[in-house]
């Protein structure tokens, strides 16, 4: 099995709300996560919108500080680096944004968006970095004539590839791929999902894959994390997630999703009620309120543990 290339241990995240004196409610983005992503794998994580995903991602990248918890990248602790240590690692940690158009300046070249990253960690001259920005675009399926047009000039699918050719510039270990298709037609997500299942291949790249979309999600990744409410609540492999899902939030996820089979029509997953506030979760059971399989009072009352229940199979339920 390959080695973890990266690790968080109750990794949680508070948001102090805006009120009276400072003092306003607080809202718990990320709490007690812990998740491994081995070398080479592609690890999915697939939630509700609002459950904490992208903030966790962040949180990896050290983009944001935890409220408590640590993040381990390659067997060195990220969460305590100082500045100079954490500039330096954070070539090996890269990031590819949900919109390829507002996460790509607007004023600048392909060329200087490209060249960016050299120039911020002081790599090469001005001629190798031409170079190096040029392979970066036939890495991605684009050309050296590409190179002084903007991104307004360019599709949708065109300027995803900037941003993936942009993260790859200095050659990471680890990229955190944040809902990467959501904003394509379809077509052109398969064209981008092949195009990073090529480079994965090509440089032995690790993706943390975030979507909401549990089609892309199985499409793609070795091994699937669900989030709810800031908290892991099943991680298996892909194999496993297909055929034996444990957990209910799970199986009302993958209900959610139409079949293209019009013999077979389409039945609303059973669930009661919206999702509660992150500022105001409930006790027991996070799902306890909407889940149909909820027994009181243990589900209401008790917290259920994060638990190996099979080979690399992973549920917080009490009854699974």
């Amino acid at each position: 099995m390959p080695e973890n290339l990266l690790e968080t241990q109750d990794l949680s995240r508070y948001f102090r709300l805006s009120g009276p004196w400072g003092r306003g409610p607080v809202l718990k983005a990320v709490e007690g996560v812990n998740l491994d992503v081995r070398a080479g794998e592609t690890l999915g994580l697939v939630g509700e919108s609002g459950c904490g995903k992208s903030t966790l991602g962040r949180l990896v990248l050290a983009l944001l500080a935890p409220t408590r918890g640590r993040v381990s990248f390659g067997g060195e602790e990220v969460t305590a680096l100082p500045k100079a240590r954490l500039k330096e690692m954070r070539r090996q940690m890269q990031i590819v944004f949900q919109d390829p158009y507002s996460s790509l300046n607007p004023r600048l070249t392909v060329r200087q968006i490209l060249e960016e990253p050299y120039v911020i960690h002081g790599l090469g001259t001005k001629v190798e970095r031409r170079a190096w920005v040029t392979e970066l675009l036939r890495e991605v399926g684009l050309g050296e004539e590409h190179l002084e047009r903007y991104p307004h000039e360019f599709s949708g699918g065109q300027r995803q590839r900037l941003g993936i050719a942009r993260a790859l510039a200095l050659k990471p270990r680890l990229i955190i791929a944040d809902e990467p298709v959501s904003a394509l037609d379809v077509s052109i997500q398969a064209q981008i999902l092949n195009l990073l299942e090529e480079l994965q291949e090509r440089h032995g790249l690790t993706y943390l894959f975030i979507s909401h979309d549990l089609s892309v999600i199985s499409r793609i990744s070795d091994r699937i994390a669900v989030m709810y409410l800031g908290r892991l609540v099943e991680l298996a492999p892909r194999e496993i997630f297909n055929t034996q899902r444990l957990h209910p939030y799970t199986e009302a996820l993958l209900a959610a999703v139409p079949l293209p089979d019009p013999e077979r029509p389409f039945k609303p997953p059973e669930l009661k009620g919206d999702p509660p506030s992150p500022i105001n979760i409930p006790s027991g059971c996070p799902f306890h309120p909407r889940c149909p399989e909820a027994q009181i009072p243990v589900c209401r009352d008790v917290f259920p543990e994060y638990r190996e229940t099979a080979a690399d199979h992973w549920v917080s339920c009490h009854f699974r």
